[in-house]
């Protein structure tokens, strides 16, 4: 899809978003409490929604068929049972993927772990703003930095992971960093998939045909900023496009992925971007992309709206870690 695609006539019904002076209830959460927003979802359904109220929610929109096809389970985690996985029901988000020094990504990979090589000598970073505007654990916002590594387990050569990878709309990473700015959201995160969440300011908003962004430290330490037009987009039935991305990390000392499932239903994708402007502070989302030397913007994704699924990790059994 390139950006000069006219733009797309379907547009998002308005959703709500987080309001820090809305009134909370205190719960309780893998033996931390934490404040929700009171008659949100995580108040009324404790993850396990009715599915026909939620459809009549305005937020949503009409369509979440989607997720009757996923159903939910209580499960066993490292947090006591609950019920998985987690629904998103409106999300927006955007993407950008960097060309980076292979050495430098070696040296922020866990071993095994193997960046996946794009061009002789790099491999790929990618940094992500998401803004969850409606799903099981109330509105959130959050900001990925991930190192796209080779698929565990198979050893064929880098590019012809990359092309089936695009083909069949799945990819793996290693993720560095992933602010969230709700307290429950770190919580879970944290204890739940052992991932490297801390809490932030953050903001997404794609209004005005413009794509604007940024993260602070919360004592408003100036981190990263985001300014892109918004290119043009195209609608996609619900359920004909959903892409894959798979986060690998150690849990409790043993290698497990999560499997996120996004559902995209007004969606752009821009190759070699060139008026992304993305400005560093001092926060250590700026000193990472540093550390990593992240240069040529190679791609740009953005989800206008879109739906996702977030699965509880799954262990990689059975593999040799000298073949990751």
């Amino acid at each position: 899809m390139s950006s000069t695609t006219k733009r797309s006539s379907i547009t998002s019904p308005k959703a709500p978003t987080s309001d820090p002076t809305a009134p909370t209830v205190q719960v309780e959460f893998g033996g931390q409490k934490v404040n929700v927003p009171k008659d949100g979802y995580y108040d009324r359904y404790r993850m396990n929604p009715n599915l026909d109220e939620v459809a009549r929610d305005p937020a949503v929109g009409p369509n979440i068929d989607f997720f009757r096809n996923v159903p939910k389970k209580l499960v066993d985690t490292r947090v006591g049972q609950i019920y998985a996985p987690n629904f998103y029901y409106r999300t927006t988000s955007v993407q950008i993927v960097f060309l980076a020094p292979l050495d430098n990504l070696k040296s922020k990979l866990p071993s095994p772990l193997e960046p996946i090589t794009a061009l002789p000598g790099y491999g790929l970073v990618a940094l992500t703003f998401y803004s969850y505007l409606v799903c099981d654990n109330d509105p959130y916002k959050e900001v990925s930095i991930a190192i796209m590594v080779r698929q565990p387990g198979k050893n064929s050569y880098s590019v012809t992971q990359i092309l089936s990878s695009i083909w069949n709309r799945t990819f793996y990473g290693y993720v560095l960093a992933l602010p969230v700015d709700t307290e429950i959201a770190r919580v879970r995160g944290v204890y739940g998939y052992q991932l490297p969440k801390w809490l932030a300011n953050i903001n997404l908003e794609m209004e005005n045909e413009k794509i604007t962004a940024d993260i602070a430290a919360i004592d408003g330490i100036s981190d990263l900023k985001l300014e892109v037009p918004l290119p043009a987009l195209k609608g996609f039935p619900s359920q004909s496009s959903i892409t894959t991305n798979n986060a690998i990390n150690k849990i409790d000392g043993k290698w497990c992925q999560v499997a996120v499932q996004a559902n995209a239903l007004l969606a752009a994708q821009v190759v070699l971007p060139w008026n992304v402007k993305l400005s560093r502070g001092d926060g250590p989302l700026s000193k990472l992309l540093n550390e990593l030397g992240v240069s040529t913007i190679l791609r740009m994704d953005v989800l206008k709206d879109a739906q996702m699924v977030l699965n509880m990790p799954t262990p990689l059994e059975g593999i040799d870690e000298a073949k990751l």
